[in-house]
């Protein structure tokens, strides 16, 4: 028999990408809401007035009138093993990789000190109210192993991959072509489609890679089509002006992956701040995503990301948190700065599309939208409580006023993790703040 659960709440969610306009038929609101679930997944969505007489009187309801249920946020950029190196003072990229990210990957060869911080890590998540993540792991295949089982236990939807690297690194984080090529078909085998998990093929960036280790790697891509691919793409001009040295064969950074049949349906890009029209035009043609990572662009001094001539290349651009560069774990807080870098561009960042760009606008950027995203009847039922009473800013602020955009807006710029009421996950709470359980009464 189903097991079945509805949530009384407020519930607000995207039905489409709602463009750079506040009101827009692309959300969906519930002022006063019911979200059904059945073993999982979403049954039924609508107003409580008409739910609530619908429902069998063995169906257990969560009253959680007064709060806000939006879909499982998803970061699409994500380093767990630098979460211990998050607001680490004073570097731009290539100088804070070897002074602070290269040092503390090293450590992830232990796989039991791999264990803690991936159990850390995923906890941290859930706290965050982010259900789903793209991760980049170390070098290190125990590192792949350890996130990949801290996600199983929490049934969290999770890709990571083992990074690969061979030079211009550590020589205690260097593989090979052969041994990222052996190794990473091995984790590929054990973990990829293993429940809610996914693999995610790793390059660190074009500067760590020869080029005989980027084309195992797109040899890995096209024997596993329906894995995904996660690296670093134009960040920083320094490392711009390193790969040109390196690859001087290439017309731009892009063109060094495009070789390599790295630029496909399911590639990741992070943060793609010096683009010109040119690569964007053949990243939105290849079917290629990007993360757009702002609180890391502003903490690492990389630039500003241009949303705009993205989406006018036709190119899927999902948020991303890029902690340990970014500086929190919260998709709340990486919305808010969005915001200011697009603002400071002339560029619109509504509180709707910047909804869109945590939720069902990432689930496209990974291609998962037909799991996650919303709660179109039969996704996966991800999602958060959000609680505009967590701190008394907040609750002053919402309480002047009754339009749900301004509502939202204002808790995108005032909210972190202490918004977060509660986190579920395919139906089943993975997270309660202060963990006291939510109150639950059977109809």
């Amino acid at each position: 028999m189903a097991r079945v659960n509805a949530f009384r709440a407020s519930i607000l969610h995207c039905l489409a990408d709602p463009g750079s306009g506040i009101s827009s038929s692309a959300v969906e609101y519930f002022k006063d809401g019911v979200l059904v679930v059945s073993d999982g997944v979403v049954s039924e969505i609508g107003p409580a007035d008409t739910l609530l007489p619908s429902l069998s009187g063995n169906i257990e309801l969560t009253d959680l009138t007064g709060k806000l249920i939006i879909p499982g946020m998803i970061d699409c950029h994500v380093h767990y093993p630098q979460i211990d190196i998050i607001a680490s003072y004073g570097e731009q990229l290539l100088d804070w990789l070897n002074k602070y990210a290269f040092p503390m990957e090293a450590k992830f060869s232990d796989a039991a000190y791999a264990s803690e911080v991936a159990n850390f890590f995923a906890e941290a998540l859930l706290r965050n109210g982010t259900t789903t993540a793209l991760v980049f792991a170390t070098v290190h295949p125990q590192s792949v192993d350890a996130m990949f089982s801290a996600a199983k236990q929490r049934n969290m939807r999770l890709l990571t991959g083992k990074v690969v690297m061979d030079r211009n690194c550590p020589e205690a984080l260097r593989d090979s072509a052969e041994t990222a090529y052996r190794e990473s078909r091995e984790l590929i085998e054990r973990w990829h489609g293993d429940g809610r998990l996914g693999y995610a093929i790793t390059p660190r960036f074009a500067v760590t890679s020869t080029e005989a280790q980027l084309e195992s790697m797109g040899k890995l891509a096209n024997e596993f089509p329906d894995v995904h691919i996660h690296t670093h793409l134009a960040e920083n001009r320094a490392e711009g002006d390193l790969v040109a040295a390196q690859f001087p064969w290439s017309r731009s950074y892009l063109d060094v992956y495009k070789r390599y049949g790295l630029v496909r349906e399911r590639s990741m890009f992070a943060h793609c701040l010096h683009l010109d029209q040119e690569d964007r035009q053949t990243m939105g043609e290849l079917n290629g995503s990007i993360a757009f990572c702002p609180t890391s662009n502003l903490f690492l001094g990389s630039g500003l990301f241009d949303l705009r001539s993205a989406e006018e290349a036709g190119i899927r651009v999902g948020a991303g948190s890029d902690v340990g560069g970014g500086t929190s774990l919260s998709m709340l807080t990486t919305l808010s700065e969005g915001y200011k870098v697009l603002h400071l561009q002339d560029q619109s960042f509504p509180p709707f599309k910047a909804l869109y760009m945590a939720t069902l606008g990432a689930a496209k950027a990974l291609y998962l939208d037909d799991k996650i995203g919303n709660f179109a009847v039969g996704k996966e039922a991800d999602f958060v409580v959000l609680d505009a009473m967590s701190a008394p800013m907040t609750a002053r602020r919402l309480s002047r006023t009754d339009d749900v955009a301004e509502k939202f807006f204002a808790l995108l710029m005032l909210g972190d993790d202490r918004a977060v009421s509660a986190t579920y996950v395919m139906g089943k709470p993975a997270y309660i703040a202060g963990r006291a359980g939510v109150p639950i009464k059977t109809l």
